[in-house]
């Protein structure tokens, strides 16, 4: 009956509206559940065909984990009243990069390059020696010259060729360390052909460098003529064509018969279309005649008449179709699946302004557009604001630019022109409508968006888009993700080089084929996303219409669709945009196709592979490879970890992740369709009427401050869960749109990083790591017979999703047995209360979705103390999280709840909360029986208890978290050694407040974050620093925004508090990218939430026995020793200031973790003055751990060292803070200001201070392998 029920074709199923696509083969649909043989999808058969698996893999595996992992170590940033070359090249401040961006924007389309042509000299006389300006931004004025002589200003083209020789010479000569490419001899051919001598426009340069001359040095820099005349800079075949002839003729007086052969071969490729079907005749091509190049005669001398001979003409494409198979050696995507794809990216807002404009057409053909429209339709709307902020916009961008035309060139104020004209004002208008239409209850405010949020969003759209742009015109081809025929596996040597090389050459490839563009800064896109912004809250409104109670006569009004407004949030006055009311309903009932840009969509072929930290996942827009968090740190060490090729895995195990096919499932679709449509609320689809009931007032409400204030707090609570309702029904419709759009397609979800290594699908509305209804819609693109084992695990699946996932195997396989009446039930009756209703997770646990393409989990079991009890080799802690051998699965959630139920019986002697939830608030809540006004008191009092439990249990866990974060506190309280003497400097002046400044740079000049490598060669950057704001003024309101360019010294605390966790999320990662590349290896389809692993019914027996390879090969490789010798390597010429080791109870600490500092019986008084004596060995003869550093002076000899104990002062000592430890053995002698005075100028090595290890339990990480509940949910 299942069969019966899953059974249907494409051929039955009405033919939805599609989102930018055309329709796909009807043949390509599954007949039924178990008609869909399983096949390899046709685009990538080396990547899921079964096939080979390589010998000895997993001892591979075990090798690469158990190496010495290779470090990125980058310099430490320096606060931002200092600078040095190394620091501007690996961390761009503001003001450079604002530059930098001007610069682009004034080439784009010869915009102003005069004015970029200024920027660039400035910056290479401010800048000299730096690798900041590279090779790309040189050709990108090369060739801006070369166009601004040729077409702009043709009159004045002798100046503007005589700058590119210029430019070129520094090039040649590597006067500024930068050198020439294929597209420097590019440009410099092109500049000959079009202004040599003989030519149309001739430029007389003794300097313009001739064709010889220009191959000679190509040669002598051993760069491919081919690679030259195939770049993207030859706009035309025809150009190309007339540049190989130049060459040609060079290299036969160079006589070079291999250039000139290779030249040959370039040509012939040009002239020969590339046939990708084999077996398929093919479509003649369009001919020409060939010019004869003699006569020929007959033995009398006559004439013979010429055969007209055809030939295929020279074209460029053909030539570059060529060169990007041979370097990235590749099949060229299917070309339907391609295009469509294309389409989707690159088209969007020209679509979305055709559907708007057809349906405003529609709409006034029907009768609709007129007064007697009572709801008018959302698009409706949008249309009307398009075609107003567009005008708008067309006014406004010439109005900026004359007023700026006017400005001197000497006025350095930011100039908005440039940028605004990079992309057309019909986009910009559709840009600023659709991200402030999808910015709706994001943020935390309900009803609206923050300001500053929407500014930097709509400006980073714009960016977006102009990158998108530039990267379309180029015609790049797309690298696939095809792999050489012998595959050797990820973790060998053959095979780890194999794809750093492949990666490398693909990566050369695309950034030489793409024109060069920069990164613009936070306020940058503030100031441009304040324009756009304003301009639509001027131009966008709505008639409202209501009617006169007094006199029922029917009033208008016109009304802003969007407005700014402040409320009050935490006590802080935030500025927000609110969209009218009306337009807020609208959106939770329309249809929101038009407001879904690509990049938050699926796609229909596979991702573009990871090349580097910028490029990998949608083919035209640029995506990161890691989700910064306002960290300039993160992204350059991403960069400088992909160059050194210490990150291959990290971008393999992504591009598995996003290679995984997926299909909408139908069956569920349809119901879940129809219950939204009802407007009903019907298990997590919230209704189209919020339908709780508000609360009562009460009547003693005025008299009785109590009751007052127990019904503000319930209808506070009320409106915020009405406003929720709002947002979720949000949510939800994008879901359906995006599903009812790609209903028969199989996607895909390219992937990306968080800062700890974890994998996220990009596409945010709709993915698997979604909600239940976003799980439950998803199925994988393909489909594999269940089997006996197969069908064992569904039922399990299924009694885990229902809730019943606390019983051993053969229960959960009897509990869906004795059920069967109402998986029946659900299946047949699926909007019926019986069944899967009551599930735990409905839209999953629906037999209509059993099906083998449906995944099937497998959980972790509390992933995160698992890998604590790993790391610890704590034998009671892993019995809980499942590590060891159990007859059935263990309950640690259950098991705290007793422990904590227990303390509660013991002092209150009642029942404690037996619901143990990450947010103890949250399980408050959801029990119903206590007052909402007492729950945040009793879930405050319940969490603390909790994690005392939680301690006690995990005593191997706590002890590694106490560790983590000792090592996390003296690193972020840290200084490079070079830094220390400018650290003891007196900052110069007073506070603006007349208050003194500190005494030293001490606190200013700790900037040390906590970095660690994952054993995936993944660097970990912490963002934690202290918070550092920008104020921006814009014609909305003034705007504070973080400058990630501008590092503030570490939040020493948060450094300190989220090391632990982070840790742990980093290591459960690697897990997860270990399982990944080995199920790809092993031919397994694979998908995850986090911890939580999913793959076909039929495999998961395979799939668990990898998961345990994996988790045990990462705990074999001693991480926690890899991670201390990490951070003395790393951190080895680090000092830490001893008054910074006096804070808090940090010595305390120190001491019980085992810490011992050396010091000579010389440096002991001073320090048993600072409270050091119980972690002090005193010895002359070993080497000590106290440095003494004297300030960086030119005028002054360092003082000596101050050891004796200073006489008492005639005043009072004030009191000490909480944070101040006071010197116990001479406490009424001596203040802590005396004591700091003593040990400013000393430093101990971090190296000599970390901690020693815990040490580590009995526990053995191999005994995994016969735990059959190791994965909680499998």
């Amino acid at each position: 009956m299942f069969a019966r029920q899953l059974s249907y074709s494409r051929q039955r199923l009405s033919r939805p509206a599609r989102l930018y696509s055309t329709p796909t083969k009807t043949a390509n649909a599954p007949a039924t559940a178990f008609a869909q043989v399983p096949l390899p999808h046709p685009d990538y058969p080396s990547l899921l065909a079964q096939r080979e698996v390589p010998a000895n893999h997993l001892v591979a595996m075990n090798g690469f984990l158990k190496r010495r992992t290779p470090y990125t170590i980058l310099p430490t940033p320096l606060p931002d009243d200092r600078a040095s070359a190394l620091n501007s090249f690996y961390f761009t401040d503001s003001p450079t990069q604002d530059q930098l961006a001007v610069m682009d924007a004034c080439l784009h389309n010869l915009y102003d390059v005069p004015r970029a042509k200024q920027i660039f000299e400035q910056l290479r006389t401010t800048k000299s020696h730096e690798p900041l300006l590279e090779s790309r931004i040189y050709n990108s004025f090369l060739e801006a010259y070369i166009h601004m002589a040729f077409v702009k200003e043709p009159e004045d083209r002798t100046l503007w060729v005589e700058d590119a020789c210029h430019l070129y010479d520094l090039m040649e000569k590597g006067t500024d360390r930068v050198h020439p490419t294929a597209s420097t001899y590019a440009i410099m051919l092109l500049a000959w052909r079009r202004f040599n001598p003989e030519s149309d426009t001739p430029v007389h340069l003794s300097d313009l460098p001739n064709p010889t001359t220009l191959l000679s040095n190509l040669i002598e820099r051993d760069i491919s003529p081919t690679a030259v005349v195939a770049d993207r800079v030859l706009a035309s075949s025809e150009e190309a064509s007339e540049i190989i002839k130049l060459l040609s003729k060079s290299a036969v007086d160079l006589n070079h018969p291999r250039i000139l052969a290779e030249l040959g071969q370039a040509e012939f490729l040009g002239s020969h279309v590339p046939d990708p079907l084999e077996g398929v005749p093919e479509v003649k091509p369009v001919l020409r005649l060939a010019t004869p190049s003699e006569e020929t005669l007959d033995e009398n001398g006559n004439v013979i008449p010429a055969q007209s001979e055809e030939e295929v003409p020279f074209n460029l494409d053909n030539l570059r179709k060529h060169l990007a198979q041979v370097t990235l050696a590749r099949r060229v995507l299917p070309e339907d699946l391609a295009s469509r794809q294309k389409l989707l990216e690159e088209s969007v807002y020209d679509v979305a302004v055709e559907r708007l404009r057809h349906e405003a057409k529609l709409f006034d053909e029907l009768g609709l557009g007129n007064r007697e429209l009572h709801h008018a339709d959302l698009q409706k709307w949008m249309w009307d604001w398009h075609q107003k902020l567009k005008t708008r916009l067309e006014a406004e961008i010439k109005e900026i630019i004359v007023a700026e035309a006017k400005i001197s060139t000497s006025n350095q104020a930011q100039r908005m022109g440039p940028f605004l004209s990079l992309v057309k004002p019909e986009k910009l208008s559709l840009i600023t409508i659709l991200e402030i239409m999808r910015l709706q209850g994001s943020g935390g405010v309900s009803d609206g968006m923050k300001t500053a949020r929407a500014l930097l969003t709509v400006g980073r759209a714009v960016e977006n888009e102009y990158k998108a742009e530039m990267c379309k015109r180029n015609h790049i081809a797309i690298p696939s993700h095809a792999r050489p025929g012998e595959f050797t596996g990820y973790f060998t040597g053959l095979g780890y080089k194999d794809l750093h090389a492949r990666r490398m050459t693909a990566a050369k490839y695309m950034e030489d084929s793409e024109e060069w563009t920069s990164e613009w800064t936070q306020v940058l896109r503030v100031r441009v996303g304040s324009i756009l912004v304003d301009c639509l809250m001027d131009s966008a409104t709505i008639e409202r219409t209501a009617v006169d109670k007094r006199t029922n006569e029917e009033i208008k009004e016109n009304q802003p669709a969007f407005y700014h407004a402040y409320e009050y949030v935490r006590g802080q006055k935030l500025g927000v945009i609110r969209l009218n009311p009306v337009v807020s309903e609208r959106i939770a009932k329309d249809g929101l196709r038009e407001t879904l840009h690509p990049r938050h969509l699926p796609m229909l072929v596979k991702p573009k592979p990871w090349l580097n930290h910028d490029r990998g996942g949608y083919l035209y827009n640029r995506s990161a490879a890691m989700r910064f968090k306002d960290c300039q740190e993160q992204q350059t060490y991403l960069e400088h970890a992909t160059s050194l090729g210490n990150v291959e895995l990290v971008y393999a195990g992504l591009d598995v992740l996003g290679s995984t096919p997926w299909k909408i499932n139908r069956n569920i679709f349809d119901i879940v369709l129809k219950v939204w449509n009802s407007g009903e609320r019907l298990c997590k689809i919230p209704p189209a009427a919020y339908d709780q009931p508000e609360p009562e007032k009460p009547l003693n409400m005025n008299t009785d401050i109590k009751a007052k204030s127990v019904y503000g707090a319930r209808l506070k609570a009320f409106m915020q869960d009405k406003a929720n309702n709002h947002s979720d029904r949000c949510s939800v419709n994008y879901k359906i749109e995006i599903a009812r759009a790609f209903l028969g397609d199989t996607m895909y979800l390219p992937h990306n990083l968080d800062f700890r290594g974890r994998a996220y699908p990009i596409p945010p509305h709709f993915n698997h790591i979604g909600d239940d209804l976003s799980r439950g819609l998803l199925m994988f693109g393909e489909a594999q017979p269940l089997g006996e084992q197969g069908l064992r695990w569904l039922k399990i699946h299924l009694a885990n999703l229902y809730g019943f996932d606390k019983g051993n195997f053969d229960e959960r396989v009897k509990f869906v047995m004795d059920h069967l009446e109402d998986v029946y039930d659900s299946a047949e009756k699926p909007l019926d209360v019986r069944g899967g209703r009551k599930a735990d997770d409905p839209w999953q646990c629906d037999p209509h979705a059993y099906m083998s393409s449906l995944p099937v989990h497998q959980d972790g079991t509390c992933n995160g103390l698992q890998h604590y009890a790993a790391l610890g080799g704590d034998v009671k802690g892993a019995a809980q999280v499942n590590l060891s051998v159990t007859d059935r699965p263990s309950d640690v959630y259950t098991y705290v709840a007793n422990m904590v139920e227990k303390v509660l019986e013991e002092r209150f002697e009642n029942n404690g909360d037996k619901k143990v939830m990450t947010t103890v608030y949250g399980a408050l809540k959801d029990r119903k029986d206590i007052p909402e006004e007492e729950c945040w008191g009793a879930s405050a009092y319940l969490a603390k208890r909790v994690l005392v439990c939680i301690g006690d249990l995990f005593s191997g866990a706590k002890a590694i978290q106490t560790w983590l974060n000792l090592c996390a506190r003296l690193i972020s309280k840290s200084i490079p050694a070079e830094r220390v003497p400018d650290a003891l400097q007196a900052p110069k002046g007073r506070k603006k407040n007349g208050s003194s400044l500190p005494k030293n740079r001490i606190r200013k000049e700790q900037m040390s974050s906590v970095v660690w490598t994952t054993p995936l060669g993944l660097p970990i950057i912490q963002p934690y620093r202290k918070t550092k704001r920008k104020q921006v003024m814009t014609s909305i309101q003034s705007v504070f925004i973080s400058d990630p360019n501008a590092p503030a010294e570490v939040n020493a605390v948060k450094q300190a508090s989220a090391f632990p966790p982070n840790f742990i999320h980093s290591l459960d990662a690697t897990h997860m990218m270990l399982t990944a590349l080995e199920c790809r290896t092993q031919g397994l389809t694979f998908a995850s939430v986090h911890d939580s692993y999913w793959t076909h019914a039929s495999s998961i027996d395979k799939m668990s026995e990898i998961i345990r390879d994996t988790f045990i090969a990462l705990h074999s490789s001693d991480v926690l020793e890899k991670l201390a010798t990490e951070f003395r390597t790393r951190y080895a010429s680090h000092k830490i200031p001893l008054t910074s080791l006096r804070s808090g109870k940090l010595l305390k600490n120190l001491q019980a973790a085992g810490v011992r500092i050396v010091a000579s019986s010389e440096q002991a008084n001073a320090l048993r003055l600072g409270g050091f004596d119980n972690i002090m060995d005193v010895s002359d003869e070993e080497a000590g751990s106290i440095a003494q550093i004297s300030k960086k002076t030119e005028t002054e000899a360092p003082k000596p060292a101050q050891t004796e104990t200073p006489k008492p002062k005639n005043r009072k000592t004030r009191p000490t803070h909480e944070n101040v430890v006071m010197i116990e053995c001479t406490q009424n002698d001596v203040s802590a200001d005396d004591v700091d005075s003593i040990l400013v100028d000393k430093f101990v090595d971090l190296s000599a201070i970390l901690p020693p290890l815990p040490k580590k339990g009995d526990f053995d990480v191999e005994t995994i392998k016969q735990s059959q509940y190791f994965s909680r949910k499998s």
